[in-house]
């Protein structure tokens, strides 16, 4: 039995790239099905897959005292190069190219307007949160109202204006909490607030802006409103990587002097 353990063992290493891809067709079999069966589509499998990703991580991270979550496992190690950038983005242009230039140009003014407000007024939540929890120094108010932009602005933010790496943490941990939350409550809202067309995807994804969130939550309502919804999230966190470091972060140290 151990020897067979440990031909799998190093089976996993030498091929962990491969590998990889099988854990993550299990886990989107799995989460397929409790989609399906158990929330009967009300929240989509992709929420579900990210959320189990969220605490595999989690379960890596403090297995090995790591940063890399559940890659820093050496039969892992895959996961690392499988969920990089590279492929995130080519995720992101590819599902963008679904979007109709016609329905693009209809959103006009009020897609920029959608964008300029969803940051700034995002980063402003998240700085009084922060001010709530006694954090009064400029770099940290910025960096945590900057993660509730997206997880990526965080430590964008973070690392130009000199933020302790605790506070980067922070803000990346406040902007997949974003996600989350997005991803989750947007397909039982949707109706309400009449998200049902290309336009208001674009307005929806532009004042939200997280990106995965926002395409996992629209799959959850309406598969064709995806490509639209994440066209103006990619956007949003464009302009908060342009703006929470520079003008949002100079107003906040006027601020708080």
């Amino acid at each position: 039995m151990k020897e067979i353990l440990r031909i799998f063992t190093e089976l996993f290493i030498d091929n962990a790239f491969v590998m990889s891809f099988l854990l993550v067709g299990i886990i989107s079999l799995f989460s397929n099905f409790v989609s399906a069966k158990i929330t009967r589509g009300k929240i989509h499998t992709s929420a579900i897959a990210i959320f189990i990703g969220l605490i595999l991580a989690y379960v890596g991270g403090k297995m090995t005292g790591g940063s890399k979550g559940l890659s820093d496992v050496s039969i892992f190690a895959g996961i690392g190069i499988l969920g990089s950038s590279s492929l995130r983005d080519f995720t992101i242009v590819a599902t963008s190219f679904g979007a109709k230039l016609s329905e693009i140009k209809k959103c006009g003014v009020v897609g920029i307007v959608s964008l300029l407000t969803g940051v700034i007024l995002t980063y402003i939540i998240g700085a009084l949160i922060s001010v709530a929890f006694g954090y009064t120094d400029a770099a940290s108010v910025a960096t945590i109202a900057a993660g509730t932009v997206t997880f990526v602005v965080g430590p964008v933010t973070g690392a130009a204006v000199g933020a302790s790496s605790t506070v980067i943490a922070i803000s990346i941990a406040a902007g997949v909490f974003k996600s989350i939350a997005v991803m989750l409550v947007t397909p039982l809202i949707a109706k309400k607030i009449g998200l049902t067309t290309p336009g208001a995807a674009m307005v929806f994804g532009g004042i939200m802006g997280t990106t995965s969130g926002v395409s996992a939550g629209l799959a959850a309502t309406d598969p064709k409103l995806v490509p639209y919804g994440a066209m103006t999230s990619t956007f949003y966190t464009g302009l908060g990587c342009l703006l929470c470091p520079s003008v949002l972060y100079s107003l906040t140290r006027l601020f708080l002097g």
